[in-house]
């Protein structure tokens, strides 16, 4: 984890959003770029576009969990327990970061910081355990973080 801490806040630095950062760790995970997801990814970040919703890191979370598991053409399926992986992080991320922090939202979570696009300590330590749950519920599904559906 200490690779990919480092490489957190070097994404923090260059002004990526909790989103963001999930899906790029994912896509190198895998040896990828992909410039337009991680642009469609902005608008998670502060809650929805920074109107204080659902948390960036718990949406970018799920998202994370479809790079890997989602469908992704006509010929395609979900992987079976995909619904399952994402109930399971929704899940977590209530009982942990949720409990720890005031809640799921960004609103919740950042405060007066959301109005000034001020991106919390707490983010980082919930962006960090976010990725530790995804790389989890990848492995207890079977599937390999440097790749995709089995």
């Amino acid at each position: 984890m200490a690779n990919e801490l480092f490489r957190l806040f070097e994404l923090h630095r260059q002004g990526f959003n909790c989103s963001q950062m999930l899906i790029i760790l994912g896509l190198e995970a895998q040896g990828k770029e992909n410039p337009g997801l991680v642009r469609a990814m902005t608008g998670l970040g502060g809650g929805l576009g920074f109107s204080g919703g659902t948390c960036g890191a718990l949406t970018g979370g799920v998202c994370l969990l479809g790079l890997y598991a989602g469908r992704g053409g006509p010929e395609e399926e979900e992987h079976e327990r995909f619904l399952l992986m994402v109930n399971e992080l929704v899940e977590w991320f209530a009982a942990e970061p949720g409990q720890t922090y005031g809640g799921i939202t960004c609103a919740e979570i950042l405060g007066d910081g959301l109005a000034s696009r001020t991106i919390a300590p707490a983010c980082g330590n919930i962006v960090s355990a976010t990725w530790d749950k995804v790389q989890s519920i990848l492995a207890a599904a079977g599937i390999d973080s440097s790749g995709g559906k089995p």
